[in-house]
């Protein structure tokens, strides 16, 4: 009970609060819009730029540990997109992106303050070296597949294109790109640069937070209620339990296991949507999910942080 009131309620009260100020009207509905847009395009790329930039690549980036975390991640995206065509009968266009739900967790907005909450600002190293490619390599596996499937005729020389394109309009990666860029150059960042990009560090999670509360109330769910319980249980119970055996057995160390499996555990960012967006299917049900699933992982969380070690 101490870990969900002391690690878990905190984050979700923040969302909460957003959630009822744009309910009963208190905050329009277009500042949430708004509000996210801030985040998701400038706040959390600084954060991501300004983590990875100082990061300490040859210790944190353990091949172990990605391969433990993304091996399960990618079973989990297979997993939805069968699951969806074999039990569902949906196109494969519209599986694709069920499968994205499946493969993309919170891991910004739910599982970076969690993480730190539960074990403190020094655990984060493992958070940030799964951050750092979880952008490029789910909007990669996700978008790559989609385009394959929609390609018809192109040439591979056009579908590469099309990757590209897609993959490098997303702020997140230009945030990512940018900060191993400036790591691996040795660049010395002017002191005035990293003060203004510690000031948006600092708005970056609260606003983010509070922005999806008021996002969330705008996607209430709407039928597909099957499909929508069967991917909050692949992403909140299969995939951290994928994650459990593979760091088991990679022989993650104690906090990169922990690291690993509770951002496994997050329910589906916001992302998946704009993911479905993108390609104008299976809307519904990546909406729905990231609001029930986002409700369900109170209470899954506590229970992951029960028996992580």
């Amino acid at each position: 009970m101490a870990a969900l009131l002391d690690v878990i309620l905190p984050v979700f009260l923040v969302i909460g609060f957003g959630y009822v100020a744009v309910w009963k009207k208190l905050f329009p509905e277009s500042g949430a819009d708004a509000l996210m847009s801030f985040t998701q395009h400038f706040a959390i790329p600084c954060l991501l730029f300004r983590a990875i930039s100082t990061l300490d690549l040859g210790q944190n980036f353990e091949l172990d540990l990605l391969l433990a975390y993304y091996a399960a991640a990618t079973c989990a995206f297979v997993i939805g997109i069968f699951g969806a065509r074999l039990l569902f009968n949906r196109p494969w266009t519209d599986s694709i992106a069920i499968g994205f739900v499946c493969l993309f967790a919170n891991s910004l907005l739910l599982g970076l303050p969690i993480t730190e909450r539960a074990y403190g600002a020094n655990a984060l190293e493992a958070n940030y070296a799964i951050i750092a490619i979880h952008s490029p390599f789910c909007y990669g596996l996700g978008i790559t597949l989609m385009e394959i499937v929609r390609a018809e005729t192109r040439s591979p020389v056009a579908l590469a294109r099309s990757v590209f394109k897609a993959m490098f309009r997303n702020a997140l990666i230009l945030g990512i790109g940018l900060g191993f860029a400036v790591n691996l150059s040795g660049l010395p960042m002017p002191g005035v640069v990293t003060d203004a990009l510690d000031l948006m560090v600092r708005a970056a999670l609260p606003a983010a937070l509070f922005g999806l509360g008021g996002v969330l109330y705008q996607y209430r769910p709407e039928g597909d209620l099957l499909t929508i319980g069967f991917v909050i249980g692949v992403s909140l119970i299969i995939r951290p339990a994928l994650v459990w055996i593979f760091g088991s057995i990679a022989g993650l160390d104690q906090a990169e296991f922990r690291s690993a499996v509770l951002n496994a555990a997050m329910a589906p960012g916001i992302n998946v949507y704009v993911f479905a967006n993108m390609y104008g299917v299976a809307k519904r049900v990546a909406a729905s999910t990231v609001l029930l699933g986002t409700a369900a992982s109170l209470l899954t969380i506590w229970v992951w942080l029960i028996f992580i070690p």
